[in-house]
């Protein structure tokens, strides 16, 4: 199997959300479809063994790279739906400039993520694929994550979609709460001038999206 280093990352995609009974020759059949495989790689703990829960798949050519990210993203495999996004865009993804956004109310039997990618990719790029919480069955929680990659997209979504139908509910939509943080939220001051910063020291930060899984 080839090395990481060694792996075309214009003709290569990102994997994530995998559940720990996926393995390389599952991925290698389900990518196929989009085009000729040349490597999969699913990188595993040193010590357990066990899967880290995300994939790189390298094809012939860009073109079939671009053609999985187009038909794979948020394809449901064990019930949860991958994310897959160019291999060149882990970078940017990685650099969150706090611009992510918490859905609540969500219709548990209408709602799932390619609806939210649909209806909030409207507004802005998407900086990761939209996150339904869900229990160890599957089952939506009623609530889900968006993130964006400028907050000027995560305000113009809570302007248009905070008090609005989706599926049979009205939902909620404003700045999630930090993880590390008792009671704030993102969208503050600091976070947008850090996220200026970001961008001007490199503009193509802004850049980042998620494609339509068509």
């Amino acid at each position: 199997m080839a090395q990481k280093f060694e792996r075309n990352q214009d003709a290569s995609v990102y994997i994530g959300n995998l559940d720990e009974r996926v393995t390389d020759e599952l991925i290698w059949e389900l990518m196929v479809q989009a085009g000729p495989v040349v490597n999969v790689h699913l990188p595993k703990d040193r010590v357990t063994q066990r899967p880290l829960g995300y994939a790189f798949c390298e094809f012939q050519t860009a073109s079939d790279a671009q053609y999985a990210v187009k038909i794979m993203n948020l394809i449901k495999l064990y019930n949860k739906p991958l994310r897959v996004n160019p291999s060149s865009m882990d970078r940017r993804q990685q650099q969150d400039v706090g611009a992510k956004l918490f859905i609540g109310n969500l219709d548990v039997d209408m709602v799932d993520e390619k609806l939210l990618h649909d209806t909030f990719g409207a507004f802005g790029q998407l900086a990761q694929a939209p996150r339904i919480a869900r229990d160890q069955g599957g089952a939506s929680r009623g609530f889900a994550f968006v993130g964006y990659a400028t907050f000027e997209a995560a305000d113009r979504a809570i302007e248009a979609m905070d008090g609005q139908y989706l599926g049979g509910k009205c939902v909620s939509v404003g700045y999630a709460f930090k993880k590390d943080a008792k009671g704030e939220r993102h969208g503050s001051a600091a976070e947008r001038l850090l996220a200026q910063e970001a961008r001007r020291n490199d503009p193509g930060l802004g850049d980042a999206y998620v494609q339509n899984p068509g």
